[in-house]
């Protein structure tokens, strides 16, 4: 569809991570949606937004032009609780302006009023638009916001591997849950329901709305659904080639903070993987717990690096090992494309089901085989053979 001229052009979107605001970037690069040339400031909380370590476009380019009010593409940030994710939003915020975006930084959840004002504040533009981007579908933020928005395209970009749960879901017809998450509902998921039960209407294309799905993920979305791939043409434009070292590098993942993984499993199998392949480097985790990285540090002897940007951004400057090693993730899938043409070698290590915890979903040992399964360009590892914790 081609959006009408004039302040109802505007372009939304939302984001709530790190990641989700550099797969906007990558599909305003392939969409042709340049910024407006303008930008809102957000609150300084201590955590002032450092251009160093943040990588310039090559030969610093000029800004692009100030474009009318009301053109070009408006970036919200959800800002969320935890300081390392809001660390690399704000990184991501000057790389999105850098680009010409307008970002709007909102303290979505800073006290009991926040979501009325922040939800009130939105309205108006929220009305206005005719397209909005979202990088979290299950997020209950992000389904209350589409519950006001009458735009006839829908784009939701990737948040990583959750954008193949829903995919599927949205084809089956299903409620929208997070997959680490077990079935049953609490009163809050109740109460809920009927603005989760809209969103994912409104997810849905019809002869009114458009939908488009923005992946490097392996789907197969439903009739009317537009599948856009993600091949990070953007990040491979701006950044590197990477200086490759002899090392190899593994990077981490939740598991662990989501429930899923047996704590001392999992720092059994980063101890095997260590002593199998060598690797000196373990890229956390944003959401990792500082307790879990230090006993990866004193325990395994690997060197902790807390990025500050997603890590494609990270891996694509360098320097970065010639093999890296993870587990199930996202990672499996983005990087390979990230790192195209780079000589390196992303290699995957399966999920061992004893490794699950019991609280863990009936659908995760499934869920991580499948992402592992459908990577197409790394190595597969064998288990870790381990002994008991």
């Amino acid at each position: 569809m081609t959006a009408p001229a004039g302040p109802s052009a505007r372009t939304l979107a939302f984001v709530e991570s790190p990641v989700q605001l550099l797969n906007v970037l990558e599909w305003a690069h392939v969409t042709g949606d340049r910024g407006a040339g303008t930008t809102v400031p957000e609150p300084r909380d201590g955590e002032r937004p450092l251009r160093d370590g943040i990588p310039r476009q090559p030969k610093d380019r000029d800004p692009a032009p100030v474009r009318p009010a009301g053109a070009g593409l408006l970036v919200v940030v959800l800002a969320p609780h935890d300081p390392m994710t809001r660390g690399q939003l704000r990184r991501m915020a000057e790389l999105a302006r850098e680009q010409g975006h307008e970002v709007r930084w909102e303290e979505a959840r800073g006290g009991a009023g926040a979501p009325v004002r922040t939800v009130g504040g939105l309205a108006g533009a929220l009305r206005r638009a005719h397209r909005v981007v979202i990088g979290d579908p299950f997020s209950r933020y992000v389904q209350l916001l589409l519950t006001i928005t009458p735009a006839r395209e829908l784009v939701v970009v990737d948040d990583g591997t959750a954008t193949m749960e829903f995919v599927a879901q949205l084809a089956r017809g299903e409620r929208l849950v997070r997959w680490h998450r077990r079935g049953s509902r609490g009163a809050r998921d109740i109460a809920f329901a009927p603005v989760s039960a809209s969103a994912r209407r409104r997810l849905t294309p019809n002869a009114r709305r458009a939908v488009e799905v923005f992946t490097s993920m392996p789907v197969e979305p439903p009739p009317g659904v537009t599948v856009t791939p993600n091949d990070f043409a953007w990040t491979r434009a701006t950044f590197g080639p990477p200086r490759l070292t002899r090392g190899t590098d593994l990077v981490g993942t939740s598991l662990v903070e989501t429930g899923v993984v047996d704590p001392d499993r999992y720092l059994d199998a980063v101890a095997a993987l260590t002593r199998t392949h060598g690797a000196t480097r373990y890229f956390a985790h944003r959401r990792e717990s500082t307790d879990k990285l230090r006993r990866i540090a004193s325990r395994v002897g690997l060197e902790v690096v807390r990025p500050e940007l997603p890590l494609e951004l990270i891996a694509r400057r360098g320097p970065i090992g010639r093999t890296v090693l993870s587990f199930p993730s996202t990672v499996v899938h983005t990087l390979p494309l990230a790192l195209a043409g780079t000589g390196v070698t992303v290699a995957v290590c399966d999920i061992d089901p004893v490794w699950l915890t019991e609280g863990a979903s009936p659908r995760a040992e499934g869920f991580l085989s499948e992402v592992t399964d459908t990577a197409p360009d790394v190595r597969r590892l064998p288990v870790m053979p381990m002994t008991a914790p």
